[in-house]
């Protein structure tokens, strides 16, 4: 429930800085990789025959140049008198052969990684949203819808993507950079040792920029979070910031938010990106010294020409691995940040397991109380202090007071979207601890002053988790509360879709919401300033349909308007966490204390 008191909001806020997720800590890559391992540990085997099979693939690519060098001495021997034809073809169909089950095995690998990365991508998404039902309403009053919206979407796109191009690719790199180091000390150690020398150097400039850009990696990752939550945030309160003259500060919010992300970005994709040219360059003096030294050796007898051949192959495919490894490096970087972030929210403290609770109402007569009630946000910020109050079942309670008095957190605790700290809430003798939270959501129907409404015919929405309604019983409800005729003046009726392009007014739209508690027979119902966003005389209507809605139920009405809930069996009037008057409109009234002053302050206004 969204929570619009001062106290509260303050508490949240201070949560949410302390949740703020901090730097990349180096060695976070290595347990996000370890966590990452143990969730996909039923894939391993399926990853294993992904990395053999491109290992076999890179060590028949390995062979080549040998099988390659072979062949040119051949011909170079055959050039002084005749070519051995026949040998040639024999080499020729080995290198095919190797070649054509080199593309069979990439192919095959390929095929296994894509379809395990998406599973695991898949499985990833399924898990986060499962979470999300298991997180208490304190996690997401404290972290941004973007942030949540980001984890799930763009980081879990990056560990399937990213996992897909970097294992296989960085298993045939480093097999191509060990195989042909093998083979080019095989062929001959003297040009193996100057190859080698000439690619040292990529080496430590590889593993220096690795260094470096795993923090900026980290904090890419973060900031697009943040700048998720925020445009977000921006863009569903665009009306504010528009009245309000917001948009220079909105600008300059967006703008510092921005520059972060591309501070982290550049440095990250800079630091990265210079990992391509160095391998390029080491490649080159790679194939200059190989040129060289090979040319000293073949005057001097030492090798034939085809060795140079092989050689001059070998050093591609000993260099090319390099800048392989690199680009991998770098895209695993991205995985662990990332998967770092979906772990930090798979791990988040969930709700108390409700598995062992037997207790269950199915009949409910709808007494409630609230038992010597405490609870804050924060442990030293108290909203509700020591409350109690004994509410008779088909009563219709009022819950009044000034912003800040703890009215809506009532409500929360009433529904165990928070627990409270000591205390208890009962529903006919029962206290809603023992109960599970599936069981008593199932006693409310609910209408918040923030109107929900999903993508999908205005039908779905009312009905919305309802079971067994008929098309009277809908009826009745837009008939209660003044939507039949609108209703009936759309061209496809109920099963108009509500989307982007539906033009709905403020009040048509919590007017549905309304409907949809009406359609919903549950004992207990809860308004939170439900007539809010309406005018007057839609007002009066939603109040005559809320009246015969409340027949039979134990109700609490949160309202700011006090002109409706003149009708309640009792008003409660809360200030600062505490009841300080109770009774109907009228003994209120003769009171001339808190509620009367309230009552007439309006009244002026209205005047």
């Amino acid at each position: 429930m969204v929570n619009n008191e001062k106290v509260e909001l303050k508490s949240k806020k201070e949560a949410r800085s302390r949740k703020r997720p901090k730097g990349s800590e180096k060695g976070q890559g290595l347990k996000s990789f370890k966590k990452l391992f143990v969730f996909s540990r039923s894939f391993v085997p399926a990853i294993m025959i992904a990395m053999v099979l491109a290992m076999a693939g890179a060590i028949f690519n390995i062979i080549g140049p040998d099988l390659l060098g072979r062949m040119t001495d051949k011909i170079t021997e055959g050039m002084m008198a005749s070519i051995d034809m026949e040998a040639i073809v024999d080499i020729a169909t080995i290198l095919l052969i190797l070649y054509g089950l080199m593309f069979v095995f990439q192919y095959v690998q390929g095929f296994i990684m894509a379809t395990v990365t998406q599973r695991i991508s898949k499985n990833l998404r399924k898990d986060l949203s499962k979470k999300m039902n298991r997180l208490p309403l304190k996690y997401f009053d404290s972290t941004s819808t973007g942030d949540v919206l980001s984890r799930v979407t763009n980081d879990v796109d990056l560990v399937g993507q990213t996992l897909n191009q970097s294992l296989s690719g960085l298993t045939s790199a480093v097999t191509l950079f060990l195989g042909s180091l093998v083979m080019m000390f095989y062929t001959n150690w003297i040009m193996a040792i100057s190859a080698v020398l000439s690619t040292f150097i990529g080496f430590a400039l590889m593993s220096l920029v690795i260094s470096k850009s795993q923090v900026y990696f980290g904090r890419q990752q973060q900031q697009l979070g943040k700048l998720n939550g925020y445009i977000e945030e921006i863009y569903s309160g665009q009306s504010v910031v528009k009245a309000y003259n917001g948009e220079k500060m909105a600008k300059e919010t967006f703008h510092e938010i921005n520059t972060g992300l591309y501070d982290s970005a550049w440095k990250s994709q800079f630091l990265s990106g210079l990992m391509m040219p160095f391998m390029m360059f080491v490649g080159n003096l790679g194939y200059v010294v190989v040129c060289i030294v090979g040319a000293a050796l073949a005057v001097n007898d030492y090798i034939s020409f085809g060795v140079i051949v092989s050689f001059m192959l070998y050093i591609r495919l000993f260099t090319q691995p390099l800048s392989q490894i690199a680009q991998g490096a770098t895209q695993l970087q991205s995985t662990a940040a990332a998967s770092a972030r979906v772990f930090e929210f798979l791990e988040e403290k969930e709700l108390a397991d409700e598995r062992e609770k037997t207790k269950r109402l199915e009949t409910v007569s709808g007494d409630v109380e609230f038992r010597n009630v405490r609870f804050g946000y924060n442990e030293n910020q108290p909203v509700i202090k020591n409350f109690s109050v004994k509410v008779k079942a088909g009563q219709k309670v009022a819950i009044v007071g000034p912003t800040g008095a703890g009215k809506t957190t009532l409500v929360n605790l009433l529904m165990r979207f928070y627990e409270v700290n000591d205390g208890e809430i009962l529903i006919d003798g029962v206290p809603t601890s023992q109960l599970t939270r599936e069981n008593l959501h199932e006693l409310f129907c609910m209408v918040l002053q923030d109107t929900w409404l999903f993508e999908g015919t205005i039908r779905d929405n009312i009905v919305y988790s309802s079971k067994d309604i008929t098309d009277e019983q809908l009826e009745s409800a837009c008939k209660a509360v003044g939507l039949y005729h609108y209703i009936k003046t759309l061209p496809k009726g109920y099963d108009t879709i509500l989307d982007d392009k539906a033009n709905l007014s403020a009040g048509q739209k919590q007017l549905i919401t309304i409907a949809r508690a009406m359609v919903k027979t549950a004992p207990l119902l809860i308004l939170d300033e439900a007539t809010s966003s309406v005018d007057t005389r839609t007002e009066m209507l939603i109040q005559q349909a809320m009246d015969k809605l409340t027949e039979g139920k134990t109700s609490f009405v949160i309202a700011h308007r006090l002109s409706t809930i003149k009708n309640a069996d009792v008003i409660l009037v809360m200030k600062d966490g505490d009841i300080i008057e109770t009774g109907n409109h009228e003994e209120l009234l003769l009171k001339n204390g808190f509620y009367a002053e309230l009552y007439n302050s309006q009244f002026e206004e209205v005047s």
